[in-house]
């Protein structure tokens, strides 16, 4: 292995990565204070406007992911990030000072905005810097911070409720701390690793691939030389150039459309899809019954809240330490695979009335597996997958196909749940996730110990072969 400036590769990717933790933090935050400003701002007799208040990120996700890829591509990775930065500060400090329900939606959507230009931009900038020996690791710092944001927007919710007695009405409650100021600083709470995020964005170096492909050759070899040394700067600038050869920038999308490449995006949409349709978000759901049906008072929300978020942390430090070593495949394949039998199981359960521990541990297992695997892995492939020429594009559209398939599996499953119930509606996702991993085992080639260069050779000839 290469004699690596892991240090420097890790302080610019650990700040690259703040973008994800923000994600996390903006995404979760909103179910603590969600008892509270809907009392606040009178729509607690409302489920639509309620649901509006819960998804309306979701606008600003879809939105932030369809334009992030074409601008990163056009002016670079670190401006969209602070750009990025910039919106998260404002929207935590808009949201927390909102005093009508429609300009707290407003701040939602532009955090939202935030959210899918980080989502899209993150993982990207660090698989541009990373070494192929140690890609997966590094590209998975960025799904460790989401996770770390989701904890810590659990946390903080946690430590800033005040205890509410029971019996309380909605006047008692919207007279509270908790239900005047305290759901505004679970939202203000974000704006402070958002303004360290802008500042820090400010001290590392554009991604080296984009400035090869903006002929600034000079400049990036000074980033790759600063991770590798001379030696390792020319030789992954030198093939970093072939792949710039003979396609013009401003081909971008004539190439996205091209046979092998658009097989390529097609395969990145369906990962990215799958995602969001495997079916944790059910686990979620029913996170709180089955906790409350194993003997937790529904008092110890927040607390079971918090393990949850643990377990998520542990097993996405798991993946960091297995996807250079087993690699993509296989974790997507054993990922897929369990959570089809798990879901199968709880289905069974569910059908035979079985409740309490049983169905706790299953619940605990899935978000375990989810996380070692399907959330890190999925996002380490779809910033490895594309071709030099137009990944920040391809990027773009699969984060923009993953926040609308997580919008749609927003609206869809109150209706799967009413018409299949519980056990149905399980089973579902566990026919989706082995659906899954056939993909998977026929559409995914295995990308660990590769360089982005040589995954873009792989990838055009595994879809030469299946185009014939």
């Amino acid at each position: 292995m290469k004699n690596y400036n892991y240090t420097f590769l890790l302080s610019i990717s650990l700040v690259a990565a703040l973008g994800g933790l923000l994600f996390g933090y903006d995404w979760v935050v909103i179910g603590g204070a969600k008892p509270f400003y809907e009392i606040y701002f009178g729509i607690s007799d409302s489920p639509a406007l309620q649901g509006w208040a819960m998804s309306s990120a979701l606008v600003g996700c879809v939105a932030g992911a369809a334009v992030a890829g074409k601008l990163a591509d056009t002016y670079g990775r670190r401006p969209l990030l602070i750009a990025a930065a910039v919106l998260f500060s404002l929207s935590a400090i808009g949201t927390g000072a909102s005093e009508t329900f429609n300009i707290f939606i407003v701040w939602r959507i532009i955090g939202g905005i935030g959210i899918g230009v980080a989502s899209t931009i993150s993982p990207l900038y660090i698989a541009e810097i990373a070494p192929q020996e140690t890609r997966g690791l590094f590209v998975s710092i960025n799904q460790l911070t989401v996770v770390i944001g989701i904890l810590a927007a659990q946390i903080t919710n946690m430590l800033i409720t005040e205890v509410i007695p029971t019996g309380y009405s909605h006047a008692q409650i919207l007279a509270s701390w908790n239900g005047q100021t305290g759901w505004r600083w679970m939202f203000w709470a974000g704006f402070f690793p958002a303004v360290l995020f802008f500042l820090l964005m400010f001290l590392i170096p554009e991604s080296p691939r984009y400035l090869a492909k903006k002929d600034n050759q000079n400049s990036a070899e000074d980033t790759l030389a600063k991770i590798g040394g001379i030696d390792y700067a020319r030789e992954e600038l030198s093939k970093i150039k072939e792949t710039f050869t003979h396609e013009s920038e401003k081909t971008d999308f004539k190439i996205l459309f091209d046979k092998k490449a658009f097989s390529i995006l097609i395969i990145g949409i369906v990962l990215a899809a799958f995602q969001q349709w495997c079916g944790i978000n059910i686990i979620f759901n029913y996170a709180q019954e089955i906790f409350v049906s194993a003997g937790y008072s529904i008092n110890d929300l927040f607390m079971n809240i918090v393990i949850t978020g643990s377990i998520n942390l542990v097993f996405t430090l798991v993946a960091m330490g297995t996807v250079d070593k087993l690699g993509r495949k296989k974790l997507m394949l054993f990922g897929s695979g369990a959570l089809a039998v798990i879901y199968a199981l709880l289905g069974y359960f569910y059908y035979t009335n079985v409740t309490g521990f049983p169905l706790l541990l299953l619940v605990l297992l899935a978000i375990a597996i989810y996380a070692m695997s399907l959330a890190p892995i999925t996002w380490v492939i779809l910033s490895e997958i594309f071709p030099n020429r137009i990944r920040g594009v391809a990027m773009s559209i699969a984060t923009f196909a993953l926040w609308i398939a997580s919008a749609i599996l927003v609206q869809t499953f109150p209706i799967f749940n009413n018409y299949l119930g519980t056990s149905g509606t399980f089973w579902l996702y566990g026919i989706i996730c082995a659906l899954g991993f056939l993909f998977v085992f026929r559409k995914l080639p295995e990308t660990k110990n590769k360089s982005l260069e040589e995954i873009e050779e792989l990838m055009a000839a595994d879809q030469s072969k299946h185009i014939q």
